[in-house]
C-alpha cells in the first residue's frame, strides 16, 4: 500500500492504518446474530455500550440498524432511518469526537447518518441493493467501506455458485472502487464480507488468498467475528467463538487485513498489540 492509503481521514481526525484500526460492532437491531451486541432503542444502554468500547480502545463505532444476517427479515427504511439518527444522537451528545461509521445498503439511511454527524459508511452491498448508494457518497464525500454479496440477505445463503470464489470477488471489489477512485470518492476501503453469500469452505479460500485483494492497494477490512466460519466447524454456538475469533483475527493482520470489524474490543486490542510486536513496531501498541 502506498503512504497515501495507510491514513483515513474521518470527521477531520486522521487516523493512520499503519496500526490496524478496530470498529467495535454496536446494533440497534432484535435480530442480529449475536445477541449481546443488540442495544434496540434504549439510549442509555446504546451509550452505555458506546462509552465501554470506546474505552476499551475501539477506532471507530460501526452502528447498525437492520441486520443483515443470512435469512434476516429486513426493517423498513423510516423505522431503520429513526434508529440509526436516535442512535448517533445519543452517542454524540456523550461522545462529541466519537468517529462512527453505519452500516446500511440504503442510499436514505447513510443520507440521514451523515446529517447527524456519522463519518464513514459501511454498504455490505458495494452499492447493489440500491444504486443511488454510490452517487451519495460521491455527493457527501465520506469514506465508504465497500462491501460484496450476492443476492439479499434473505436468500444471499443459496448464491454461493462461483467458479473461483477469492477472484470474483476481488474483482467486483476492485472494479467498483476503480470506477469510484475515478468519479472522484475521497477514501475507499474493501470488505469481502465473510458470510456473505459465501460457504464455509469459499470464507476459507477468500481469507487464504486475501493478499491478492490487499496488492491492489486499498485498506482491507476483515468482518470475521463470533460467524459460522468459525463455531460450526468447531461445534460451537455465537456465544463461544472468541477464541476462535481471536485466532482468525491474527491469520487476517497476517494477511494484510487493516481493519477488524469486531464485538469483543479489549481482545481486538490485544491481538493487534501482539501483531504490532510481531513485526517490530512496539511504537504502534496501544496501551491502557
Amino acid at each position: 500500500m502506498t503512504p497515501s492509503t495507510l491514513r483515513l481521514t474521518v470527521k477531520n481526525q486522521i487516523l493512520s492504518l499503519e496500526r490496524p484500526r478496530i470498529l467495535g460492532i454496536l446494533n440497534l437491531t432484535t435480530d442480529s446474530f449475536y445477541a449481546p451486541s443488540r442495544v434496540g432503542l434504549n439510549t442509555t444502554e446504546t451509550v452505555d455500550r458506546a462509552g465501554a468500547m470506546l474505552n476499551e480502545g475501539a477506532d471507530i463505532l460501526d452502528l447498525g440498524a437492520c441486520s443483515t444476517r443470512p435469512g434476516s427479515t429486513q426493517v423498513d427504511p423510516v423505522e431503520e432511518e429513526e434508529r440509526i439518527q436516535a442512535g448517533l444522537e445519543a452517542i454524540l451528545s456523550a461522545f462529541p469526537g466519537a468517529l462512527i461509521s453505519v452500516d446500511t445498503y440504503r442510499a436514505s439511511v447513510a443520507q440521514t447518518a451523515i446529517r447527524c454527524g456519522a463519518g464513514m459508511i459501511n454498504d455490505v452491498s458495494g452499492g447493489t441493493l440500491d444504486p443511488q448508494m454510490h452517487p451519495l457518497i460521491l455527493q457527501q464525500n465520506v469514506p465508504y467501506i465497500l462491501g460484496h454479496l450476492r443476492g439479499r440477505p434473505e436468500n444471499m445463503a443459496s448464491l454461493t455458485n462461483y467458479s473461483d470464489a477469492p477472484a470474483e470477488v476481488f474483482d467486483f471489489l476492485i472494479q467498483n472502487a476503480e470506477a469510484l477512485k475515478q468519479a472522484g470518492a475521497p477514501a475507499l476501503l474493501l470488505d469481502p464480507c465473510f458470510g456473505f453469500a459465501k460457504n464455509q469452505g469459499q470464507n476459507y479460500q477468500i481469507l487464504q488468498r486475501l493478499p491478492e485483494l490487499v496488492a491492489h492497494g486499498w485498506p482491507v477490512m476483515a468482518g470475521l467475528s463470533r460467524k459460522s466460519m468459525i463455531y460450526r466447524p468447531l461445534g460451537l454456538d455465537p456465544s463461544r467463538a472468541l477464541n476462535g475469533t481471536t485466532a482468525l483475527h491474527a491469520i487476517a493482520l497476517t494477511q494484510g487485513a487493516r481493519l477488524l470489524r469486531v464485538h469483543d474490543v479489549v481482545e481486538a486490542v490485544e491481538c493487534v498489540n501482539l501483531w504490532c510486536l510481531f513485526q517490530n513496531r512496539e511504537d504502534l501498541l496501544k496501551i491502557f
